[in-house]
Parts: structure tokens; sequence; C-alpha cells
């Protein structure tokens, strides 16, 4: 049995921020399902949202991100992440961290971007790989830390609680099993503080611009341990996915229409001022609904973003990803516009945790995308998420390095082996594949952009069926990645529908035609969900 004094399940901006800051107050595991940079961070282009300029201010930023998040954002936590965030980023640029610069009366500053739904340019970037370079340097600072172990190739499973091993005392977190997928064999790892950092559930949807690895792990977990789960209704969809038969979940980042890029229909209107008055940089629920609505009245595909209007060394300099990648498929967006389709993007919901990111279970925190502190509310703004992730991490470090276990558990106490019974190989992969592309096409379906009732119910109808097939599966095979992620997205799937059948009323990125109207009176207020 492994012990560490903390372990985080993710090597994200989230997970790798709270393991070099914990790692100066004992032993460290970092636990990732891939290799340290397949993470969702790392896919990130856009940059990172934070007052830096003369120009902006917290109160600014403030009033963007609560009204961006329909009446649902918890102000308190929103005004400690953005008052705390430049400290955040100063430590990113003392770790190397080179955001681009331009050179205004002879002095150097921050080239700030401008995104959907903000009122002022603020948004730090390494042209459009800002995710990637975060990710290379606090994973370069990692290796480095004598006392961390990073353990790629290695899936988390469950949680262990002193709840399920019987104690009669607070039910808390006391360690993690985790499949080592390099011998097909589940270690147990002992620890009072448990980090999960896993990120998001993008893959439950058929369309997404998130990687392979986000398939809602962490809150599958969390669910399972009996901890709080809140606003799961609230799925993000970004409004421009590159469009294309052969291109696979490839995001063209919301910057492009921060630097002027208009969105326009099958017919080359700019039809986007028809739904706001900010036009293509309206917070994102509007864009992705009026697209779908472009889309569904047109008959067309796919709409399109336009910036050939600006000079292409400056589309090349700041855009370089997305121009060789659009040039790749065939897309010259110097001289023609880039087809766009919404696509699943963020979950603004997650286990519920206060601004520390301790949730309601002893021992067990979550930061990052998986997480729900209520900064987010019912639809992020742009650039928010890479924010959180730095603060909320700086935060539960502090607070979990405070937090006294138990005496109890600050004993060395014996966790049970991971009992495999009389389980046998998967004989039948193609069952798995085939419930993986049910739930992801059932949940784009019936639980998109736009919901009715009657879908949510044949949702559920059809996600309880799968659960039990899942169930049996997992009880009588050996665990496997695919059997693992498989189990969660079938979990987090059914808790996107129970909590958007839950919510009668349409209000930020939960839109249905059965319940149009935004009802304060009832429904201002979390989506709360738990098994206790």
């Amino acid at each position: 049995m492994k012990q560490y004094d903390f372990v985080v399940i993710g090597s994200g901006i989230a997970g790798l921020s709270f393991a070099l800051k914990a790692a100066r107050h004992g032993s460290v595991g970092v636990i990732t399902k891939r290799k340290g940079a397949d993470t969702n961070t790392a896919w990130a282009q856009g940059g990172i949202a934070c007052v830096t300029s003369d120009e902006d201010s917290f109160e600014l930023h403030v009033r963007d991100t609560l009204e961006a998040g329909a009446g649902l954002c918890d102000e308190r936590v929103v005004r400690t992440i953005v008052t705390e965030g430049p400290a955040r980023i100063q430590e990113l640029v003392d770790l190397g961290l080179q955001f681009d610069e331009r050179e205004v009366s002879g002095h150097r500053e921050f080239d700030l971007g401008r995104e959907g739904g903000h009122s002022k340019r603020r948004v730090l970037h390494v042209q459009d790989v800002t995710g990637k370079e975060i990710e290379e340097i606090l994973l370069r600072d990692l290796r480095r830390q004598p006392h961390v172990d990073l353990l790629e190739n290695h899936m988390a499973v469950d949680l262990i609680t002193a709840g399920k091993l019987g104690f009669a005392t607070e039910d808390r977190c006391l360690g993690i099993y985790v499949l080592n997928e390099k011998n097909g064999e589940v270690e147990t790892i002992r620890s009072d503080r448990i980090v999960l950092a896993t990120g998001g559930c993008g893959k439950v949807y058929l369309y997404t611009t998130n990687p392979d690895i986000a398939t809602g792990d962490g809150v599958a977990m969390a669910w399972r341990a009996g901890a709080v789960i809140a606003n799961m209704e609230f799925i993000q969809f970004h409004p421009t996915c590159l469009f294309h038969a052969k291109a696979k979940s490839f995001l063209i980042s919301e910057a492009v229409r921060g630097e002027g890029g208009i969105l326009r229909n099958n017919r080359g209107e700019d039809f986007m001022k028809r739904y706001h008055a900010r036009g293509s940089l309206a917070p994102r629920d509007i864009v992705a609904r009026a697209i779908d609505a472009e889309i569904k009245r047109s008959g067309a595909q796919c709409v399109f973003l336009d910036i050939t209007h600006q000079p292409p060394e400056f589309i090349q300099e700041r855009f370089p990803h997305i121009y060789e990648t659009c040039l790749r498929f065939g897309i010259d967006m110097l001289k023609q516009p880039i087809p766009v389709v919404p696509a699943a993007h963020y979950q603004c919901g997650g286990i519920k945790t206060d601004v520390n990111g301790a949730t309601s279970l002893a021992g067990l925190y979550a930061i990052g995308e998986v997480g729900c502190t209520g900064l987010h509310g019912a639809n992020r703004l742009a650039s928010n998420s890479l924010l959180e992730g730095l603060v909320a991490a700086h935060r539960a470090a502090e607070a979990s390095v405070c937090a006294r276990p138990p005496s109890h558990t600050a004993q060395k106490i014996s966790l049970p082996k991971w009992e495999s019974g009389g389980v046998q190989d998967v004989d039948e992969l193609v069952v798995i594949y085939h419930n993986w592309d049910e739930i992801r096409r059932l949940m784009w379906d019936y639980v998109g952009i736009v919901r009715t009732d009657k879908r949510l119910q044949r949702a559920s109808a059809r996600l309880r069926n799968l659960q039990r097939e899942i169930r049996e599966f997992y009880w009588n095979f050996k665990v496997s990645v695919d059997l693992l992620e498989l189990r969660n997205l079938a979990t987090v799937a059914a808790l996107i529908v129970d909590s958007a059948l839950s919510r009668k009323e349409s209000r930020g990125l939960h839109f249905t035609l059965d319940h149009p109207e935004t009802e304060d009176r009832q429904f201002k207020r979390d989506t709360l969900l738990s098994r206790g």
C-alpha cells in the first residue's frame, strides 16, 4: 500500500499547481490516466482572464462574470477569485511563462485579448497555445520536485471512505483505488487529503471540443462516495468548433471573434446582430443557441466565422496554431470564412465546494473544472476557467495543509486490498463501445443546446437501462480503462439529465422549450444532488 500526505488526481493546471505547493509540506502522489500532458489544460487556446490593465478594474471583471452567470454566481466567490488572480498570474510568470506582449509608448505591456462577454481586453495569452505553454512549464517544475511521484497511466477507480469501511466516525476520505494500466492491477493508495482535479465531461456528448480523457471521472467518483453534486444541467457548448469531416474536436478560439471575427450564416449575413447587442461577442450561451437556431432554420450544416478582413500577417502571428490546422484541412482563413458548429465544451457544475475546494466529504477537495465553487453560475465567462484553476489550487493547498485529520486516521491504518473475485477478461468489447456511442448520441440528441421535457425523460429512461447493463459488466469482468470510463460516462450523463429535469425554467446554458422563461422565485438557486 502506497501512502502520501497528499494525493492529486489529474495533471492539468489545477492539479499541478496544487501539487507544487503541497510538495513544500509533504509527499505528493499525482495520478493521471494518460501521460502528464494529456489534459484539457493543454488544449486551452484563448488564455487567462485577469485584470492587469489600468483601463480595466476588478469591479468590471466581477460585473461581467455575474452577468454571464445569469443570477447563479456566488458573488463572494467571484470577488475572491478575480481579486486574487493577479498574484497567481505573477507566480506563472516567475516560473518562466512568457505571455505575449506589445510595445506601447516605449515600454512593454501584456498584449491582452478580448472575448465574448468581456467589457474590456483582459485575456492574457501565448499566441493561441496558452494552455499548452502553461502545462509544459508546470510539468517541468513538477518533475524537479523530490517529494512528488507522477504516476502516469494510472486511472482512479473509486474513493475509499470511512463509511464504506464501516468506521463509526465522521465519514471522510481515507484513500483511493487506482488501476495501473501497465500491469492491469488495481493498487491501494492511502492519504487523508485527496484532491480531484480531473477536469470535465465533454466526452459524454457526441461532439465536443474536449480530448478523449474528459469522461467525468471525478464527478462520478465523488457521487459514488456520497459527495454533493451541483448544477450539472449547465453544460457549456462552445459556439465555434471546426466543422470538417476529418477534423476531430478542434476548437476555434473565442479570441478569433475577440479580434474582429464575424459569424455569418450560409447567406453571408452577420446574423448575431439579431440576437444580442454585442453581436458575435455575446456570451457563449447566447451565441451557441443563435447558431443552433440559424442551422435549424436554414437546413445548413454549419455557419461561418469570417476574419478575412484582418491583415494576413496579424492572423498568422496571433493565431498560428489555428491557421496551420485549418490550412491542413484545406481552409485558408486568410481568404475564406471558417466553417464552425457548436460542440460540448465545459461543465459549469460539478462537485459542490467552497472557495477553498473543500467538498461535503471530509478529506476530499475538488479544484478546476470538476469543482463547482459558484464562480461560473449558469454560464461561464470566457477564459475564467484557467483563472479559477490557479486560485482554487492555491487556496486548496493552504486549506488542506492546515486541516488536521482525526486522530484515528493519523495512525498508519491499513486499507483493504482490491478484491477482483472470480471476474474474467471482457470478451465482448463491442458491447462496451456500443454503449459508449449510445450514451454520447442520446445526450447530443436529447440533452443538447435546446431541450424539452419529453427528450429529457426519454434520455433518463434509456440511461437507467444502460446503467444496469454497465453495472453487470463492472461486477463480472476485470476492470479496464474502457470499462471504467464507460461507467463514469453513464453516471455523469444521468446526473446531467436529473439536474435538467428538476429545473423547470430556462437560465444560462439550460434552455428548454417547455419552460422558456427565467423563474427567479423558484429557481434562483443551485441544483443539488446527493446519494446521502
